[in-house]
Protein backbone atom coordinates (compact mmCIF):
# COMPACT_ATOMS: atom_id res chain seq x y z
CA UNK A 1 0.00 0.00 0.00
CA UNK A 2 1.95 3.79 -1.07
CA UNK A 3 1.31 6.40 1.02
CA UNK A 4 -0.86 9.12 -0.03
CA UNK A 5 1.51 12.47 -0.54
CA UNK A 6 -0.54 14.62 -2.02
CA UNK A 7 -4.56 16.56 -1.86
CA UNK A 8 -6.20 16.38 -5.06
CA UNK A 9 -9.60 17.85 -6.39
CA UNK A 10 -12.11 16.71 -7.72
CA UNK A 11 -11.25 18.51 -10.82
CA UNK A 12 -7.95 16.91 -11.14
CA UNK A 13 -8.93 13.45 -10.80
CA UNK A 14 -10.71 14.12 -13.51
CA UNK A 15 -8.11 15.35 -16.09
CA UNK A 16 -5.86 12.32 -15.21
CA UNK A 17 -8.76 9.96 -15.99
CA UNK A 18 -9.62 12.07 -19.05
CA UNK A 19 -5.72 11.52 -20.00
CA UNK A 20 -6.35 7.79 -19.65
CA UNK A 21 -9.45 7.98 -22.34
CA UNK A 22 -7.73 10.33 -24.84
CA UNK A 23 -4.62 7.89 -24.75
CA UNK A 24 -6.71 5.11 -24.91
CA UNK A 25 -8.50 6.89 -28.25
CA UNK A 26 -4.41 7.45 -29.07
CA UNK A 27 -3.41 3.76 -29.33
CA UNK A 28 -2.26 3.84 -26.12
CA UNK A 29 -0.04 7.04 -25.95
CA UNK A 30 -0.24 9.98 -23.78
CA UNK A 31 -0.96 13.78 -24.55
CA UNK A 32 3.15 14.08 -23.55
CA UNK A 33 4.18 10.81 -25.92
CA UNK A 34 4.20 8.23 -22.96
CA UNK A 35 2.58 5.25 -22.71
CA UNK A 36 -1.00 4.55 -20.78
CA UNK A 37 0.40 2.36 -18.59
CA UNK A 38 2.65 5.41 -17.02
CA UNK A 39 -1.13 6.59 -15.42
CA UNK A 40 -1.01 3.91 -13.52
CA UNK A 41 0.29 3.52 -10.41
CA UNK A 42 2.27 0.11 -10.13
CA UNK A 43 0.37 -2.35 -8.23
CA UNK A 44 -2.99 -0.97 -9.95
CA UNK A 45 -5.68 -3.05 -10.76
CA UNK A 46 -7.97 -3.02 -13.86
CA UNK A 47 -11.04 -4.91 -14.71
CA UNK A 48 -12.37 -5.77 -18.42
CA UNK A 49 -15.40 -7.69 -18.91
CA UNK A 50 -14.68 -11.59 -20.58
CA UNK A 51 -11.07 -10.91 -19.20
CA UNK A 52 -11.01 -10.48 -15.58
CA UNK A 53 -8.68 -8.25 -13.18
CA UNK A 54 -5.55 -7.35 -13.92
CA UNK A 55 -3.01 -6.48 -11.41
CA UNK A 56 0.11 -4.64 -11.88
CA UNK A 57 1.22 -2.61 -14.91
CA UNK A 58 2.43 -5.78 -16.45
CA UNK A 59 -0.71 -7.42 -16.35
CA UNK A 60 -2.60 -4.30 -16.97
CA UNK A 61 -0.21 -3.94 -20.51
CA UNK A 62 -1.41 -7.39 -21.70
CA UNK A 63 -5.33 -6.65 -20.78
CA UNK A 64 -4.78 -3.73 -22.94
CA UNK A 65 -3.07 -5.42 -25.57
CA UNK A 66 -5.92 -8.15 -25.89
CA UNK A 67 -8.58 -5.64 -26.19
CA UNK A 68 -6.78 -2.96 -28.01
CA UNK A 69 -5.81 -5.84 -30.62
CA UNK A 70 -9.19 -6.36 -31.38
CA UNK A 71 -10.00 -2.25 -32.50
CA UNK A 72 -9.14 -0.50 -35.54
CA UNK A 73 -10.30 2.46 -33.84
CA UNK A 74 -12.11 4.15 -31.32
CA UNK A 75 -13.41 7.74 -30.31
CA UNK A 76 -14.68 8.29 -26.92
CA UNK A 77 -17.42 11.28 -26.94
CA UNK A 78 -16.23 13.53 -24.34
CA UNK A 79 -18.89 16.19 -24.75
CA UNK A 80 -21.47 13.82 -23.69
CA UNK A 81 -19.71 12.52 -20.57
CA UNK A 82 -21.00 12.15 -16.91
CA UNK A 83 -18.93 12.83 -14.15
CA UNK A 84 -19.53 11.47 -10.42
CA UNK A 85 -17.31 12.56 -7.98
CA UNK A 86 -17.38 11.58 -4.63
CA UNK A 87 -14.84 14.18 -2.95
CA UNK A 88 -12.83 11.13 -2.17
CA UNK A 89 -10.36 9.09 -4.48
CA UNK A 90 -13.04 7.51 -6.48
CA UNK A 91 -14.61 9.45 -9.64
CA UNK A 92 -17.27 7.75 -11.98
CA UNK A 93 -17.50 8.05 -15.84
CA UNK A 94 -20.45 7.05 -18.10
CA UNK A 95 -20.35 8.28 -21.34
CA UNK A 96 -20.80 6.61 -25.29
CA UNK A 97 -18.01 5.75 -27.84
CA UNK A 98 -17.64 4.71 -31.55
CA UNK A 99 -15.21 2.98 -33.75
CA UNK A 100 -14.16 -0.34 -35.61
CA UNK A 101 -14.24 -3.70 -34.20
CA UNK A 102 -12.15 -6.47 -36.26
CA UNK A 103 -15.67 -7.98 -35.87
CA UNK A 104 -17.13 -4.74 -37.79
CA UNK A 105 -17.99 -0.86 -36.22
CA UNK A 106 -19.99 0.40 -33.68
CA UNK A 107 -21.47 3.78 -32.05
CA UNK A 108 -23.37 3.95 -29.57
CA UNK A 109 -27.54 4.21 -30.08
CA UNK A 110 -27.15 2.80 -33.29
CA UNK A 111 -28.89 0.44 -32.46
CA UNK A 112 -29.65 1.02 -29.13
CA UNK A 113 -28.88 -2.12 -27.54
CA UNK A 114 -25.42 -2.63 -29.29
CA UNK A 115 -22.16 -1.36 -27.29
CA UNK A 116 -21.01 2.24 -27.05
CA UNK A 117 -22.46 3.32 -24.01
CA UNK A 118 -20.02 2.52 -21.10
CA UNK A 119 -19.12 3.38 -17.37
CA UNK A 120 -15.39 3.49 -15.43
CA UNK A 121 -15.31 3.49 -12.03
CA UNK A 122 -11.44 5.54 -11.39
CA UNK A 123 -9.66 5.24 -8.30
CA UNK A 124 -7.22 8.12 -8.57
CA UNK A 125 -4.29 8.95 -5.76
CA UNK A 126 -1.07 11.23 -6.29
CA UNK A 127 -1.80 11.45 -10.07
CA UNK A 128 -1.64 7.81 -10.40
CA UNK A 129 -4.80 5.61 -11.16
CA UNK A 130 -4.83 2.80 -8.65
CA UNK A 131 -8.15 1.23 -10.29
CA UNK A 132 -10.40 1.14 -12.90
CA UNK A 133 -13.17 -1.23 -13.52
CA UNK A 134 -14.55 -0.71 -16.51
CA UNK A 135 -18.29 -1.62 -17.46
CA UNK A 136 -19.75 -2.40 -21.14
CA UNK A 137 -20.51 -5.03 -23.76
CA UNK A 138 -17.40 -5.98 -25.18
CA UNK A 139 -19.26 -7.44 -28.27
CA UNK A 140 -18.78 -4.32 -29.82
CA UNK A 141 -19.95 -5.30 -33.22
CA UNK A 142 -23.09 -6.62 -31.96
CA UNK A 143 -22.42 -10.03 -33.00
CA UNK A 144 -24.20 -11.86 -30.09
CA UNK A 145 -27.67 -11.96 -30.54
CA UNK A 146 -28.44 -15.36 -30.65
CA UNK A 147 -28.53 -15.57 -26.76
CA UNK A 148 -30.69 -12.37 -26.62
CA UNK A 149 -34.83 -13.49 -27.86
CA UNK A 150 -35.47 -9.61 -27.48
CA UNK A 151 -32.95 -8.44 -29.85
CA UNK A 152 -35.35 -10.57 -32.72
CA UNK A 153 -38.29 -8.14 -31.94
Amino acid sequence: MALSTQTMTDEQRKSVALEYLKAFDNGGVTSTGGSILELFAEDAQVYFPKWGLANGRDEIGRMFGDVGGTLKSITHHYSHFNWIFSGRDLVVCEGTSHGEHQDGPWRAGLPEWQAGRWCDVFEIRDWKIQRCFIYLDPDYAGKDTERYPWLGK
